[in-house]
């Protein structure tokens, strides 16, 4: 029989020590997930939730964003399309077709030897980290940081694209003050972006279904951001954000979205209430259907240029035989405020508007 000397049992302890210690120290937590709603931090009685847009600051060290005209503000996609730095239907592709531009590019101010920007990015509002992506390479935005936003109407985003580096520690439900770093201003993207056109693409907007990953999934997708992938955020002007801010500095965002012109409204039936419209209950008109969603219950939503719905409300009778057997229908269009449609969500044949294959998208996620 084996015996060991008290010795040996004691070298043995101690060597399962260092090995259960060292094990411990590599072991690493499950990344925490992105967020798809603001943290409930609420305790007893509903809080008041004031809106944080007072302390708007510009994303960057760049304080002229509303100087009209000002040189060296905006980074355009070429010197002679200036207007391709800001929101809207600024772009057109290679084949000739109008592209949408959903956020706002702010060019850098101080750049290294190389030519690399060295602008700092900073939180523009008080909020909590929604989300980060740090792999340049798995996204149009490159490395990108979303914030989440506490509005009586419900969250709102504002994301900051094209890091060269995400602030170190960043992680989702992490709160940020107005002005933390967020990251350094670069050039990263799935796409190629010259080092010259170095830029923050900055967004604000509201996010349109917290179901979106499971939809993007549905549609074997790849790669998936979750519910903060593009596709999900619905942005609007920055600049016309700000300039409400300068006017009126307690605004709410719905005072923002209720002096923005519908470019269209499109009349839909379905099969269970609309996410939207459960996290931004005051865009709902009328008595909030109900789950599971009553029989024949048919909507008609009033949206934004890009797709954001303004306003919801149960359809008419009228509305509702304009849908007849279709599984959508586009009632109206203001054709100034749809621009040049650039998002691809209309298309105006002999018969009328109706959705275009990127609309037909666009209304499967929203509902899903």
């Amino acid at each position: 029989m084996n015996t060991i000397s008290p010795a040996q049992r004691l070298a043995r302890c101690a060597l399962l020590a260092v090995l259960v210690l060292f094990t411990g120290c590599r072991h690493e937590p499950p990344p925490p997930q992105p967020l798809t709603t603001l943290p409930d931090v609420t305790a007893g009685a509903p809080e008041i939730v004031k809106p944080p847009w007072s302390n708007l600051t510009p994303p960057t060290t760049q304080t002229h964003l509303l100087d009209a005209g000002a040189a060296g503000v905006f980074m355009p996609t070429a010197p002679q399309h200036p207007e391709s730095a800001l929101f809207g239907s600024v772009r057109t592709n290679a084949r000739g077709a109008a592209q949408f531009h959903e956020g706002l590019d702010i060019a850098p101010l101080r750049r290294d030897r190389r030519g690399e920007a060295l602008d700092e990015v900073r939180a523009a509002a008080a909020g909590v980290i929604g989300y980060v992506n740090r792999v340049g390479g798995n996204s149009t935005y490159g490395q990108y940081v979303v914030v989440l936003h506490r509005d009586p109407l419900g969250a709102v985003y504002t994301l900051y694209a094209h890091l060269a580096a995400a602030a170190a520690g960043l992680q989702p439900g992490q709160p940020v003050r107005t002005g933390q770093p967020l990251g350094r201003m670069g050039h990263t993207s799935s796409t190629s972006i010259p080092r010259d056109r170095a830029h923050l693409h900055f967004e604000i907007g509201l996010l349109n279904n917290a179901r979106f990953a499971l939809w993007y999934r549905a549609q074997k997708l790849k790669p998936d951001h979750g519910s903060f992938h593009g596709g999900n955020l619905l942005g609007v002007d920055p600049l016309a954000v700000f300039r409400l801010q300068r006017q009126q500095p307690a605004f709410g965002f719905r005072d923002f979205l209720a002096q923005q012109p519908a470019a269209f409204e499109v009349v839909l039936p379905t099969a269970r209430p609309l996410n939207f419209f459960q996290r931004y209950p005051a865009l709902w008109e009328g008595e909030r259907p109900r789950e599971p969603q009553p029989a024949g219950l048919v909507l008609v939503l009033s949206c934004t240029e890009n797709g954001l719905p303004l306003k919801g409300r149960a359809a008419t009778e009228a509305e509702r035989r304009a849908l007849g057997r279709g599984a959508s229908a586009v009632l109206r269009v203001n054709a100034a405020a749809l621009g040049r449609n650039g998002s691809h969500l209309l298309v105006q044949g002999r018969g009328g508007w109706k959705l275009a294959a990127g609309g037909e998208r666009w209304l499967s996620a929203l509902v899903y």
